[in-house]
């Protein structure tokens, strides 16, 4: 499993990444573009398994981007939003998508406690 985390900058119109601690840059002129090249460059070092990202915006101009490949596909989604969209499946998007059965089981779990026979209430 690899873990891969840049530091962005937005100069002029343009976004520069470079990796926290190793050797991979890449520059692009919008975030979503720039976060497509940090995956391959991430792929390109390692390549065992799925791809899981998170970007995450720390002032209008400057932001955080981390590529997870590898690992156990266990869902281990870090930030927020805040601007550029996923550049892999394992986005908000997937995230948001999981959440919304959660709220329907809360919402039948209630339904089933009043076929009960009892309530708190009566």
């Amino acid at each position: 499993m690899g873990v891969f985390t840049f530091v962005c900058r937005k100069s002029g119109g343009e976004w520069t990444a470079k990796q926290y601690s190793g050797d991979l840059e890449a520059s692009a002129p919008s975030t979503f573009d720039l976060q497509r090249k940090l995956v391959q460059s991430a792929l390109s070092c390692d390549s065992s398994g799925g791809v899981q990202s998170s970007f995450s915006l720390v002032s209008p101009s400057s932001a955080v981007f981390q590529v997870i490949v590898g690992g156990g596909g266990g869902g281990a989604f870090i930030g927020g939003g805040g601007g550029g969209a996923a550049a892999a499946p394992a986005g908000g998007a997937a995230a948001a998508a999981e959440a919304a059965p959660a709220e329907k089981k809360e919402e039948e779990k209630e339904e089933s406690d009043d076929d009960m026979g009892f309530s708190l209430f009566d």
